[in-house]
C-alpha cells in the first residue's frame, strides 16, 4: 500500500531524542483528557438583509461584539451553498489521499505543500499535521494542478464565494468603527489573499501534542470550513476552551491586521488545534490579506502601534521565528514599548 501520510511519527520522535524525552504509542484503552465543548457566538447572516433596519443593525452589532468580545463568532445563512461546500470537501481529500512522495516532490499546487514544521526545534513546535498553502492568484494557472483539475475547479468557485464573504465581514466591521466598507477593496484582491488546505492525521502520540501549534493570525481575517471531528481551541479569558464543531456553520476570526487597525477594539485571539487520537479531520481556511506595501495605520488617533506594511509584519514574523522559534507578533509594533 502506497504511503499518503508524512512521516510526522518519526520526525516527532527524533524532536523527542534531540530533547532527551522518550515517548509512548497510546493504546486503545487510552482517554484523551476531555475538555468542556463551548458555543462560539452564532450569526444568522440573513439578518443582513433583512428589510427592516432593526434586525440589519441588530446583526451587525453582534458580529462586531463577537469581534471584540471573543475574537471568533460563527455564521450561518451565510450564501455559500452547500453544495460548493460538499465538493470542496470531496476534492481536498482525493488530493490529501494521494501518495506522499507525490505530493512532496512533484510541484503539485505551485509547491504549496506542508507538513509537520521543518523550522521545528523541539516537541512543542512541531505541528501534527499536513497543508496545502495556495494563494489564490494561482487558481487559474491549470499547470499546477495536473491530475487535480477538478479540484482547481471548484477551488476558484469556492474562493469567490469566500472572498465575497469576507469582504462583507469586514465592511460591517469597517463601518462600525466609521469608515467606508470599501476600504478593503483597495488593499485585499485575488493577488493578496489565499486558502489553506488542511488535514489532521490521527496521532497516537500523548495528548499534549499539538496538530497547530499556538498562534495568531496574520491577516484581517479568516474564515474556516472544518468538519464534525473537533479540535479547535482558543483562548477565552486567560483559558483554553475547546469549539463545539457545527458542520451548519463557518466560523470567523479577526486576525492581527484588523486588531492593529481597530486601535484593539477587534481581538487577535492565540488558537490551536489538537488532532484526535482516532479519526483524521480537515478543514479549509480562507485568509483575507492585503497587498504586501499596504500601510497597516490605526482608524483612529492616538494610535497603540506604529504604522507598519503587511510587507514588513511577516518579515518581522519570519525573522522572530528563525531566532526565537515563534512568533512575537503584534507587540513589536506597540509604541513606546521597548524590545
Amino acid at each position: 500500500m502506497v504511503e499518503s501520510s508524512p512521516p510526522l511519527l518519526h520526525n516527532y520522535a527524533e524532536l523527542l531524542r534531540q530533547s532527551g524525552v522518550s515517548f509512548a504509542v497510546q493504546g486503545n484503552d487510552h482517554q484523551n483528557e476531555v475538555m468542556e465543548e463551548c458555543e462560539l457566538p452564532l450569526i444568522d447572516l440573513s439578518n443582513l438583509r433583512s428589510d427592516y433596519e432593526e434586525e440589519r443593525m441588530a446583526c451587525a452589532q453582534a458580529i462586531c461584539r463577537a469581534s471584540s468580545e471573543w475574537g471568533f463568532f460563527q455564521v450561518v445563512n451565510h450564501g455559500i451553498s452547500l453544495e460548493i461546500l460538499r465538493k470542496m470537501r470531496r476534492e481536498q481529500v482525493k488530493l490529501f489521499k494521494g501518495p506522499f512522495e507525490k505530493k512532496a516532490n512533484c510541484g503539485l499546487l505551485n509547491n504549496s505543500y506542508r507538513w509537520g514544521n521543518p523550522a521545528a526545534t523541539c516537541p512543542k513546535q512541531f505541528s501534527w499535521s499536513e497543508a496545502f498553502h495556495i494563494p489564490l492568484t494561482k487558481m487559474s494557472e491549470e499547470a499546477c494542478f495536473g491530475e487535480f483539475n477538478s479540484l482547481r475547479e471548484v477551488m476558484v468557485e469556492y474562493a469567490a464565494a469566500m472572498q465575497e464573504l469576507a469582504r462583507l465581514l469586514a465592511g460591517v466591521l469597517v463601518m462600525n468603527l466609521g469608515h467606508q466598507k470599501g476600504f478593503f477593496e483597495e488593499i485585499c484582491d485575488e493577488s493578496t489573499c489565499f486558502l489553506r488546505l488542511n488535514r489532521y492525521p490521527s496521532c497516537p502520540l500523548s495528548p499534549e501534542i499539538f496538530g497547530l501549534v499556538p498562534h495568531t493570525d496574520s491577516d484581517f481575517l479568516t474564515i474556516l470550513h472544518q468538519d464534525q471531528v473537533g479540535g479547535l481551541q482558543l483562548m477565552k479569558d486567560s483559558e483554553w476552551v475547546a469549539v463545539k464543531p457545527n458542520q451548519d456553520a463557518l466560523i470567523v476570526n479577526i486576525g492581527d491586521l484588523f486588531q492593529a487597525w481597530s486601535n484593539d477594539v477587534y481581538k487577535s485571539v492565540e488558537h490551536k488545534v489538537m488532532p484526535n487520537w482516532k479519526v483524521e479531520r480537515y478543514s479549509i481556511a480562507y485568509f483575507l490579506c492585503p497587498s504586501y506595501d499596504s500601510l497597516i495605520g490605526s482608524c483612529k488617533e492616538p494610535s497603540i502601534y506604529r504604522k507598519f506594511t503587511f510587507g514588513e509584519y511577516r518579515r518581522q514574523i519570519q525573522e522572530d521565528v528563525r531566532m526565537r522559534g515563534h512568533k512575537v507578533g503584534l507587540p513589536r509594533f506597540l509604541l513606546n514599548v521597548q524590545h
